[in-house]
């Protein structure tokens, strides 16, 4: 079944770009549920069920038999994604991407105060335990990052995100290394007070690229959230008529 809040932006022949849920996986997985084998027997069967994720549900929403990911989102994370419809398009994407020419930008909040306000966080992305990561010192291959920071009401703060490379959970660990874990986020943020929280703050709100001598630009302001649903939040992203000018 295909959840109905899987939203399509925009559609040409060459790639369509999907509003992606929070909370919904980018590949299918795996899921351990547990059951009741009968009205007799009591045991407690564990059976394993494939939940779909988002590759799977818009090729069925599209009813395509090719879908070709030319990036991804994290599970937690709501927003704009693209998915190449043809070979040619998914090797066009993939220089641009090399080439740093696809810019996105992406809404975060925060209930921690910063060590800074906006700015540059730059350094090396390092494996940390259980498949998280942290930032070094050191700039070998550094993760770069550029943000601004504006005050939602007290305590709360929404940011909006460049990332200049494309690093695993470069976000997530950006924000956290200047004191300011995204809210909701169980792996960067406290767990026990995520658990508390309706999503993971994280929301791919722009994108913009070049293709075929065509510059596509789009936002998309998040509709899932009691925090991204506040009127100061609101007010902020429909006064960005372009986003990447602020930076």
């Amino acid at each position: 079944m295909i959840p109905n809040n899987i939203e399509i932006v925009f559609q040409n022949s060459d790639f369509v770009l999907i509003n992606k849920p929070a909370g919904l996986n980018f590949h299918s997985e795996e899921e351990i549920s547990t059951g009741i084998e009968s009205d007799i027997q009591t045991t407690d069967k564990s059976t394993k069920t494939t939940a779909a994720g988002l590759v799977v549900l818009v090729k069925e929403l599209l009813q395509v038999s090719e879908l070709y990911p030319v990036h991804r989102l994290d599970k937690m994370t709501s927003g704009l994604v693209v998915f190449a419809l043809n070979k040619t398009t998914t090797q066009a994407f993939q220089r641009l991407f090399e080439a740093h020419q696809v810019q996105k930008l992406y809404l975060a909040i925060s209930d921690k105060k910063p060590k800074k306000k906006q700015g540059w966080i730059i350094g090396d992305m390092v494996s940390a335990r259980r498949g998280s990561w942290k930032l070094s010192k050191d700039k070998t291959n550094p993760a770069k990052t550029q943000f601004l920071s504006f005050s939602i009401e007290p305590g709360l703060r929404l940011y909006l995100v460049k990332p200049i490379t494309g690093k695993t959970h470069q976000i997530r660990v950006a924000l956290k290394s200047v004191g300011a874990p995204i809210l909701g986020d169980s792996r960067y943020a406290d767990a026990n007070a995520a658990k508390q929280v309706d999503r993971g703050y994280l929301h791919a709100f722009a994108i913009q690229f070049e293709l075929n001598g065509e510059l596509y630009q789009f936002t998309k302001e998040p509709n899932t959230g009691e925090s991204f649903l506040k009127p100061a939040v609101i007010t902020l992203c429909q006064s960005w008529e372009n986003p990447w000018q602020l930076f």
